[in-house]
């Protein structure tokens, strides 16, 4: 075959290239838009935990994770996350520059702080993409975070967010977690069980919400006093 024949291949082939970044992005905005209406059976992290599992030989291994609509958990729920992770959530756009610099100024100081993600920038990562620190993975990141914002209502995203967060190890959302650590449903959880849930979240494998430290007890504590200042049910019926 002469160098005219292959000509054409390189072309064609030249012509995916260019063509596979646009389907990729056009699937990832079908992924978004399907979401915002059809419940996720699961989300990324939940499938490389029972990976992980599967890989170490523990087959008996399994997650807990049980779907349930806001108005299906108790409202204290909500707002405890919001409390905890992003209380600016209802204003922001995705991207709390003003939590991201003072994470930056901190951190530069040696101090440990927990850094400047928002409640929708945590979605995208658990939901979508994998664990990790890459510029690659965060250039993901904010891509997906763009379309959640763009595509969802704030109601759906802390909805969707309350039922893929990691609460435990294995135990994801709301309602597993009030089963697991309270047993009871979502919907019954208290002021006080809803804010010392999501005081774990920094680290849900190493903290208990059953049997919560002087650390868990302290967080628990301060994301009570910010959530009387937000509010409960008000607060939810401004993210319509």
């Amino acid at each position: 075959m002469n160098a005219a024949d292959l000509a054409p291949r390189r072309r064609s082939r030249w012509r995916w290239l260019w063509k596979l970044p646009l389907l990729l992005m056009l699937l990832s905005i079908g992924q978004v838009l399907v979401l915002r209406f059809v419940d996720p059976p699961f989300s990324m992290f939940m499938a490389a935990r029972q990976l992980q599992a599967w890989t170490a030989g523990d087959w008996t291994q399994r997650i807990a994770y049980d779907w349930r609509d806001l108005d299906e958990m108790a409202p204290s729920v909500p707002v405890a996350l919001v409390a905890a992770e992003d209380q600016n959530f209802a204003n922001h756009n995705g991207f709390d520059f003003s939590a991201i610099e003072k994470a930056r100024k901190n951190n530069a100081r040696g101090r440990k702080v927990r850094g400047g993600s928002t409640i929708s920038q945590q979605l995208a990562k658990n939901l979508f993409l994998w664990s990790g620190r890459s510029w690659v993975r965060k250039g993901i990141e904010a891509w997906y975070t763009g379309l959640i914002e763009v595509l969802w209502p704030k109601r759906r995203i802390l909805e969707v967010y309350a039922n893929i967060a990691e609460f435990g190890d294995g135990v994801y959302g709301a309602q597993a977690a009030a089963r697991s650590f309270f047993r009871k449903d979502a919907v019954q959880l208290s002021s006080a069980e809803s804010a010392r849930l999501a005081a774990v979240l920094p680290s849900p494998r190493r903290y208990n919400a059953r049997n919560p430290g002087p650390y868990v007890q302290r967080r628990g504590n301060a994301i009570q006093r910010q959530m009387r200042q937000i509010g409960g049910n008000a607060y939810l019926r401004t993210l319509d």
